[in-house]
């Protein structure tokens, strides 16, 4: 049976250490002043400021080599954290829009030791055993208006130390196998807060 086409960016599903993946995270801030929409599962890096109250900017990732990778988007922020100083208004959309009115505040999965469940993409040479080990980028994908659709790169698969992700291994489920649209477990390898690894 052919694997089910259905990318949903970067879903974290445990951590290193073998243990499940919670909910973990942090808070950080989309300014009113970026131009990208955002989806859950979609890849961020730290924009290199803060608002007003020292909550850190983000932005959408790059995909390739050299650009890092601070984790993934995986919802709102919650409630209230201090003060009031954030929160998730009630309106806050399943896709962040790129045009925006205020700022939104957002959970990110941005532990390095997290691994995600991300799909390969169609446009090189899928993936197979040998590429167990290596490391490879990020495909950019607009989101399907619920979801992120950024893949894993079947192309250019490397040991390079700054490739953005480190292919664990195939997800172990009844519905997936290596060939066209495979769910892949991984790693960020070029992480913000991480020096990336070689691949192997």
């Amino acid at each position: 049976m052919a694997n089910a086409d259905k990318p949903a960016g970067l879903s974290p599903v445990e951590y290193l250490n073998g243990s499940p993946y919670t909910g973990g995270g942090h808070v950080y801030c989309i300014p009113s002043t970026d131009g990208n929409a955002f989806a859950i599962g979609d890849p961020v890096v730290l924009a290199g400021s803060a608002d007003a109250n020292g909550v850190a900017t983000i932005t959408l990732a790059t995909a390739g080599t050299g650009s890092s990778v601070l984790g993934a988007l995986v919802s709102g922020a919650g409630g209230l954290s201090y003060g009031s100083a954030y929160g998730v208004p009630a309106d806050t959309p399943l896709v962040i829009p790129a045009t925006k009115t205020r700022a939104y505040y957002v959970l990110i999965a941005d532990d390095p030791n997290v691994v995600f469940e991300i799909q390969e993409s169609a446009g090189g040479t899928s993936f197979t055993a040998a590429e167990v080990g290596l490391n490879a980028n990020l495909v950019a994908g607009t989101n399907n208006g619920y979801v992120s659709t950024w893949k894993v790169n079947n192309s250019g698969e490397t040991t390079t130390a700054t490739l953005q992700l480190k292919l664990l291994g195939l997800v172990q489920r009844a519905d997936n196998a290596f060939g066209e649209s495979a769910k892949w477990r991984v790693l960020i390898n070029n992480h913000c807060y991480r020096i990336g690894q070689v691949g192997f």
